[in-house]
């Protein structure tokens, strides 16, 4: 059972990572909003290494947030029905 998990969560991490790039780059309604009333601010990009990652890591952690909440929850589930 751990080698599924284990296989599982790389299949998961990997495929988030992967896919994570082709996410649309479409603003939210927040920001739309904000920018078609002229409230917005002007966005200033940093100048960082890490800013083309930024969709990658957010799909490795969100990723690796879900499993851990399944994971959890799935322990407390599985004491319950035991005990």
């Amino acid at each position: 059972m751990k080698w599924f998990t284990i296989v599982a969560l790389a299949l998961a991490v990997g495929l988030a990572t992967a896919v994570s790039p082709f996410a649309s780059s479409a603003p939210d309604g927040l920001t739309r909003v904000a920018a078609d009333k002229g409230f917005a601010a002007r966005e200033s990009r940093p100048r960082t290494p890490l800013l083309d990652y930024q969709a990658l890591l957010g799909g490795f952690a969100g990723t690796l947030i879900v499993f851990a909440a399944g994971y959890g929850i799935a322990r407390v589930v599985r004491r319950e029905r035991t005990a």
